[in-house]
C-alpha cells in the first residue's frame, strides 16, 4: 500500500508563516486612492440639538413663511408667522408643533396709515390683561414696531395708530425690527429684546421696558448684544432674538450672520438678560442642510422647553423661500 505524502514539519512550518506575512502585508498596505475620502464632515447641529425629519413643517404651497411666535396653551400649541406673499400676520394651531391647522389672517396691512404697508416678525404674549402682539411693520424703507391686543389671540385691535418704537438713535440707523417681549410680573413691566441697524438685516440687538406695552424706554447702554470677533460665525451680524428665562439664566436664541447671504443659529446666556453674556462653546447648534430646505441660511429661531425636551422653531432658507423647521433637544440642560 503506497502511504500518502507528509510534507516534513518544517517545510510545513515555513509556508504558515509565508502565508501569514503575505496576509499582514496585504492588511497594513495603504487603502486603494479611490477609496481615500478627506472631505470634512458636514455638522448642521451640535450642543445635542437634532432637526425634525418632518421639516419643513410649515410651508411649501403657502408661500415664504417666516419668523414666528409660539405659546403652549394646554395641549395644544399656537403659531403666529410672517407670511409674506400676504404681507400678513397669520395664526395656526396644532397638537405637537409640527402639524398644524389652515392659516388664518389675523392682522394685515393697514392702509389708513404710512408706515404698515407689510407687517411681520410677530411677538404674542399671554399677559394678565390679556393677549398682547407687537410686530414689525415696513414701509418706504423703514421699519417700526406696533402693538396690538386681544381677548383671545385671534381678533386684535391696534393699540395706537402711530409706532411705539421706531429708530431714534444713531445706532438704530432706519430700522427697529423683531421684537421679542416678555412680561416680568415682579417688576410689572413688559421686556422687549429688538433689533435694529439695516432695513434688509439689522445690525444688534437692543433693550426696552415698558409698563403698558405702548411707552418704552430704551436702555442707555444699547445694543446689548452685538457680533462676535472677525473671523467667527457670527462676525457680520447678530439679530433676531428670542430670550427666555429659564431656572437661574436668561437664555438667547439668535441669528448670525457670517455675511449678509449666510445664517446659522447660535445660543447665549446670561443672568439678567442684558449684560455678561456668554456664547455657548458648540455654536451654532443650528446650520444648513446641504441640498435641503434649509440649504442656504437658518434664521429666526423660538423655542420653549415642554418639560422634557426643548423645541426649536426657525426659518430655513434655499434660494428665495423661506419655510418654518423644527429642531429638537432631550433634556432640560443646554449643555453650556
Amino acid at each position: 500500500m503506497i502511504k500518502p505524502f507528509r510534507p516534513p514539519f518544517l517545510l510545513l512550518a515555513l509556508f504558515v508563516l509565508l502565508a501569514l506575512f503575505v496576509l499582514l502585508a496585504f492588511l497594513s498596505a495603504p487603502a486603494p486612492a479611490f477609496a481615500a475620502d478627506n472631505t470634512p464632515p458636514h455638522h448642521d447641529t451640535s450642543a445635542g440639538w437634532v432637526k425634525s425629519s418632518a421639516n419643513p413643517v410649515l410651508g411649501g404651497s403657502l408661500g415664504t413663511c417666516f419668523d414666528i411666535s409660539v405659546l403652549r396653551e394646554g395641549s395644544a400649541y399656537r403659531l403666529w408667522f410672517s407670511w409674506r406673499p400676504r404681507k400678513s400676520i397669520a395664526l395656526v394651531e396644532g397638537p405637537d408643533g409640527l402639524h398644524w391647522s389652515q392659516p388664518r389672517i389675523v392682522l394685515g396691512p393697514n392702509p389708513q396709515t404710512d408706515w404698515e404697508a407689510d407687517l411681520n416678525r410677530p411677538a404674542v404674549v399671554n399677559a394678565p390683561d390679556g393677549y398682547h402682539l407687537w410686530y414689525t411693520a415696513q414701509a418706504r424703507g423703514r421699519s417700526c414696531i406696533g402693538h396690538a391686543t386681544s381677548p383671545d389671540g385671534v381678533s386684535w385691535k391696534r393699540a395706537r395708530d402711530k409706532p411705539v418704537l421706531s429708530p431714534d438713535q444713531p445706532w438704530e440707523k432706519v430700522a427697529v425690527m423683531c421684537p421679542d417681549v416678555a412680561w416680568d410680573d415682579h417688576a410689572k413691566l413688559f421686556r422687549l429684546w429688538y433689533s435694529a441697524g439695516e432695513q434688509y438685516e439689522p445690525d444688534a440687538i437692543g433693550y426696552a421696558t415698558s409698563p403698558d406695552g405702548n411707552a418704552w424706554t430704551k436702555r442707555l447702554d444699547n445694543p446689548i448684544f452685538k457680533a462676535g470677533p472677525s473671523n467667527s460665525w457670527d462676525q457680520y451680524k447678530v439679530t433676531a432674538c428670542h430670550v427666555l428665562h429659564h431656572g437661574r439664566w436668561h437664555y438667547m436664541f439668535y441669528i448670525g450672520f457670517r455675511d449678509v447671504d449666510h445664517a446659522q443659529i447660535g445660543l447665549a446666556r446670561s443672568r439678567d438678560g442684558l449684560t455678561h453674556w456668554q456664547r455657548h462653546p458648540a455654536n451654532p447648534i443650528i446650520g444648513p442642510t446641504p441640498n435641503a430646505w434649509d440649504h442656504d441660511a437658518c434664521y429666526k429661531p423660538f423655542a420653549l422647553f415642554d418639560g422634557r425636551r426643548w423645541l426649536l422653531w426657525y426659518n430655513g432658507r434655499h434660494g428665495p423661500t423661506e419655510q418654518i423647521g423644527l429642531a429638537t433637544h432631550d433634556g432640560e440642560n443646554l449643555g453650556f
